[in-house]
Order: C-alpha cells, then structure tokens, then sequence
C-alpha cells in the first residue's frame, strides 16, 4: 500500500491509500478518484519530498509521525440483477460517446454554446465543464449530460 497526498484543482489537499502507484495513475488517468471535499475529479500528486534516513541524536526527540487522514466514505451498493444490466448499459453509452464524439476538453461550454447557437455545425462532443459552467448552459437551455464514469474492478 501507498499514501499519496492529493491536490484537487480547487486547491483542496487530501490523503488517500491505493495498492501501488500503478493503482494510482489508473485510477487518476479514468478520473476515478475526487476530492472529499469538493468532488472535484481534477486531483494531482502533491509534491512529497522524500524521507530520507538519519541518526537521531540524544538530544533531539524523533519528530512525531501525523495521524493519516480519515478516509471519506465512499458511497456503495448491493446489485440486482437488473441494476448490472443498467451498468452495463451505462458503460456502453460511455464507450459510444468517447468513440464517436469530438472530445473539446475545458473548451467543451464554449463549443457546446458555439453548437447551440448555429456558428458551427453540430456534432457530438465531450469533455469538461465547471459547475457554474453547467449551470450557465442549462440556464440558457443548452442541451447536455454528464457523461457516467464506473469503475471496471466490479464488472
């Protein structure tokens, strides 16, 4: 097991535990890890500086280890039958649009509005938007939806 302490894009710092860094970049690269506070998925690695090995000296007390953060509560459930079906589902609607859309990144409210209003010709596109984003679009009646992410272990 490894602790990282993350950074969201909010500036939130927070710790959590994963099996070995592999575990990690999987999970960051699919966006699958959110801040506890923010539920921002946008999180990066703080910067560790390393622990590097030295004598203690009679007079100085070793430093005291902090106590590791609680870990938030992950929300979970049981499945029915017809739940993995609808996950299933889900999954296969996600495959669909990264496929066959364009994917715009942080641009994707300015090309969503640009779509919308006809100054360019409509097309699929994915990507991201801020809350206060998806608020403005929605007030304007642009239509969209966020795009589901599931993790693959619990297929």
């Amino acid at each position: 097991m490894i602790r990282y302490t993350l950074n969201c894009d909010k500036g939130h710092t927070f710790e959590s535990w994963f099996a070995n860094s592999a575990a990690y970049d999987k999970q960051a690269k699919r966006a699958l890890i959110a801040c506890p506070v923010c539920n921002s998925a946008k999180v990066e690695k703080a910067i560790m500086a390393p622990r590097l090995g030295r004598s203690e000296t009679a007079d100085e007390p070793p430093a005291p280890t902090p106590a590791p953060a609680p870990a938030a509560p992950s929300p979970v459930a049981m499945m029915s039958p017809v739940e993995h079906e609808l996950r299933k589902k889900l999954k296969e609607l996600r495959e669909h649009i990264v496929k066959n859309a364009d994917y715009v990144g942080p641009r994707f409210s300015e090309q969503a509005r640009k779509i919308h209003y006809g100054e360019v010709e409509h097309r699929s596109i994915y990507g991201e938007a801020t809350p206060e984003e998806a608020e403005e679009l929605h007030e304007e009646g642009i239509a969209f939806a966020p795009l589901p992410v599931l993790p693959d272990e619990f297929n």
